[in-house]
Order: structure tokens, then sequence, then C-alpha cells
């Protein structure tokens, strides 16, 4: 039996979230708060990403954070669930440092990107 599956994350900024998805290249959509599945199942989430399945997957907040909705079963993404994650939440803590540190007056100088995935960044603020 299918059913949806609730995954904890980090991830506490809607704007960032939604940010981070677009630059991994991800159509999300938060104008339809519903997703639908298996035997008529439903479940609200602020934010929806279609699949071709139909079995849609979306993130709702739980009062803490935005946990990802799925039903894992019909998972049908570029990466697993893990790997999604996992390139999620490095580039959303990208986007969240870079939005700090540019409202502290901070601007990006140098961008690295490593071999291994890792991004270093250099960033400078004139007094």
């Amino acid at each position: 039996m299918s059913h949806f599956t609730k995954i904890k994350t980090s991830l506490k900024n809607l704007d960032i979230l939604k940010t981070s998805l677009t630059d991994l290249g991800i159509i999300w959509d938060s104008s339809t708060p519903m997703l639908y599945g298996y035997k008529s199942s439903k479940q609200f989430v602020n934010l929806r990403i279609k699949q071709n399945n139909n079995y849609d997957i979306g993130f709702s907040w739980n009062g803490s954070e935005y946990q990802l909705v799925a039903d894992l079963q019909f998972w049908q993404q570029a990466w697993s669930v893990n790997i999604f994650l996992d390139k999620l939440t490095q580039r959303y803590a990208y986007n969240s440092i870079v939005k700090v540190t540019n409202s502290q007056g901070f601007q990006t100088v140098e961008e690295l990107k490593q071999a291994n995935g890792i991004i270093k960044i250099t960033m400078q603020r004139w007094s």
C-alpha cells in the first residue's frame, strides 16, 4: 500500500527554498496547495513539484521547518530522494549565506566550485 511520507529537513525560509529549487532547475508551483496520492489520498503542501506520473511531491510547513512530502513509491525525479535532499540542502545553505551577508553589506568577490561539489565563496564589505 502506498502513502505519503514526510521527511524532516532544516529548510525554514520558503523564498530561499523556492530560489534553491529554481537554481537546481526544478519547476515548482505554490498556487496548487494539494497533493493527490494513491487511492485519492490528499495532503496539503505550501509548494508542489509536478511529476509526469501525476503523483506530485511537495514541501509543507510543520510549524518549525518545511518537510518533504512524497509518496516514495512513485518518486520520479532525476535524483534519488537522498541525493535530491543533499543537493537542495547545499543550494539552500548557499542562498541563505548570500542573502544574510548581502543584507549585512557584503558582496560576493569570488565563487569557486570544486570537483567534489564544495562551493567556496569569498565576500567583502567596505566600511
